[in-house]
């Protein structure tokens, strides 16, 4: 069992559906389809052949192996679980379930029927996409006049790509389409901007002047497919590398990366990351001439590395102490050119002259992150002293030095985030 498999079992979970499992690969010679059956009891799916109500099936995606009895399994369970009955004559409503943008085609939609029949011809409404429906296909490409309920079908003739999951229904003609849709981005837009401009509380901003300034990646997605932009969105939601770094997706959507792309990424500073497209008409020389870093992956996989990557280098660096040695003043000497000057006795590790100090007395900290003005052995200065030898210092602008004090020196070494 796979961590996607318990990812989809969640969503499945989370949305009260029947579920039916197909166990797959049970073609290869060392397939175990009961460990999958045991493994999933574990998560509160247990086979109707252990005495469960949960339907699995064994099958080969590749072989071809089991897919009559799966089919059989979804629609067994469809009939005991769910009211599937569907009214096909009214105007038909439905779901966009993936849309891209075709060069030959224009914007193009997946769309499932949920209710009535949707025709050629008719005039339909999907997010905020509008448009008399020009042509149908089916799953094999072939055209189709209408879809009744339960089918899925390619449509074009929209005006603009809808999003994954975007309600689409039919209406009387396209006055009332083009209205509708209108409505939806205004207030798509304003949910956006509402969410983007956030009011601040001063719970808020007491808190970000405790932490320090925070710094913010900007991002502006354009993917092949609404689908892809909202799983590469989702994904990138879910980079967590501290309070300190703020991830934004500022803009999505489908399609080439357009100038109008370059100039919002120009104007707000964020970064364009293209999923499967690439740039159009002059986009390129604009973002070179405006300094718009634009990013290309084809793996999604990627682009989270190389984000999470850019977000733990905004992250300021953290540093930890190094203890380097510690002496032993044995003795002062008074000069009025530099102050006095301490002689010690290296008692461990190495004193260096470019390290920090601090000052000891009685096992409390006197004074913290001194630096050395001098250190000398004998009448040469040197730039280390190791354990076992003697030396002279002088504390650059501190002089409350006293006899059986303790100078212990170290440095800031920058420690890796994990």
């Amino acid at each position: 069992v796979m961590p996607q498999t318990v990812e989809a079992l969640n969503h499945a979970k989370a949305a009260g559906v029947p579920i039916v499992v197909a166990v797959n690969k049970v073609d290869k010679p060392d397939a175990d389809p009961t460990k999958a059956r045991g493994q999933l009891t574990e998560y509160g799916l247990v086979p109707e052949e252990y005495g469960g109500d949960s339907m699995f099936v064994d099958v080969s995606a590749k072989a071809g192996t089991g897919l009559d009895d799966l089919l059989e399994a979804v629609i067994l369970t469809a009939d005991a679980s769910l009211d599937l009955r569907a009214n096909p004559e009214q105007n038909a409503e439905g779901l966009a379930i993936e849309a891209h943008l075709d060069r030959g085609r224009g914007p193009v939609a997946t769309v499932l029927v949920q209710r009535g029949t949707l025709r050629v011809g008719d005039t339909l409404v999907a997010g905020s996409a509008f448009g008399r429906v020009r042509a149908m296909l089916d799953e094999f490409g072939e055209n189709i006049v209408e879809a009744p309920p339960s089918r899925p079908a390619l449509v074009l003739g929209l005006t603009a790509v809808p999003g994954a999951g975007d309600n689409f229904m039919v209406v009387d003609d396209d006055r009332i389409a083009r209205q509708i849709a209108e409505k939806r981005e205004a207030r798509e837009r304003n949910a956006a901007l509402a969410k983007r401009t956030g009011r601040r509380t001063l719970e808020d901003f007491m808190s970000s002047m405790e932490k320090g300034e925070t710094d913010e990646l900007l991002l502006i997605l354009k993917g092949d497919g609404s689908g892809s932009v909202e799983a590469l969105e989702d994904s990138l939601a879910q980079i967590d590398v501290g309070e300190e770094v703020n991830l934004r997706v500022i803009d999505r959507g489908v399609g080439a990366i357009t100038e109008t792309d370059v100039n919002l990424a120009a104007a707000s500073n964020a970064v364009i990351i293209g999923f499967n497209v690439r740039p159009q008409g002059k986009a390129t020389e604009l973002a070179d001439r405006e300094g718009v870093e634009i990013k290309y992956y084809s793996v999604i996989y990627q682009a989270i590395d190389e984000i999470e990557a850019a977000l733990k280098g905004m992250l300021k660096p953290e540093f930890e102490e190094h203890q380097l040695g510690t002496a032993e003043i044995r003795d002062i000497f008074r000069s009025s050119k530099i102050g006095n000057i301490a002689g010690c006795m290296v008692t461990s590790g190495t004193l260096r002259r470019n390290a920090k100090a601090r000052l000891l007395r009685d096992g409390s900290v006197v004074a913290d992150n001194l630096e050395l003005a001098s250190l000398r052995r004998e009448k040469d200065d040197v730039s280390e002293v190791r354990e076992g030898f003697e030396c002279g210092l002088v504390l650059k602008g501190y002089g409350d030095i006293k006899i059986d004090d303790v100078v212990e020196m170290f440095e800031l070494r920058e420690k890796p985030r994990s």
